[in-house]
């Protein structure tokens, strides 16, 4: 018998709802320095079969699980065999149900990783760091010059 979420919206969902769930290698920046994080979060369907088929990524590993295993009420649990100093992501319980709802909508994307099972043979790199704290300031100096027949109709 399924059982539905206490999570607003969520009539859609249940308890025994697949879902994958992934450690990521992320940074965070404080006074010039970054500092590496373990953070757990969600990984919607498409976003997997992209990293499945090879592109590189921060995520080290994923387990795929239900729903009521990862969320108890509105507190997301720390699944087994993920570090105990690994952190949630923001919005952990709003992504998992959004991630849950891309299976639910694609069910083929479970094939990659059964319930239970997890994978780690994925093209894991930090070249690119993920940091989770960073702010964009735009400058005008930043803007491209354009010519000036640009807008113009001749």
């Amino acid at each position: 018998m399924t059982t539905s979420f206490s999570y607003p919206n969520t009539t859609d969902l249940a308890s025994d709802d697949y879902l994958v769930v992934g450690l990521a290698t992320c940074f965070i920046k404080d006074d010039n320095e970054v500092h590496q994080v373990k953070i757990v979060e969600p990984i919607p369907s498409a976003a997997l079969e992209a990293i499945v088929k090879g592109i590189p990524t921060s995520y080290e590993m994923a387990i795929a699980t239900t729903m009521g295993t990862v969320i108890a009420g509105e507190t997301p649990q720390l699944p087994d065999g993920f570090p105990i100093e690994a952190q949630f992501c923001d919005d952990f319980v709003y992504r998992a149900t959004a991630a849950a709802r891309t299976y639910k909508a694609k069910p083929v994307a479970q094939a990659h990783i059964p319930v239970g099972g997890n994978r780690t043979d994925f093209n894991h790199s930090t070249d690119r760091k993920r940091v989770l704290n960073s702010e964009r300031i735009v400058r005008t100096e930043d803007n491209v010059k354009q010519h000036e027949h640009t807008h113009k109709v001749l």
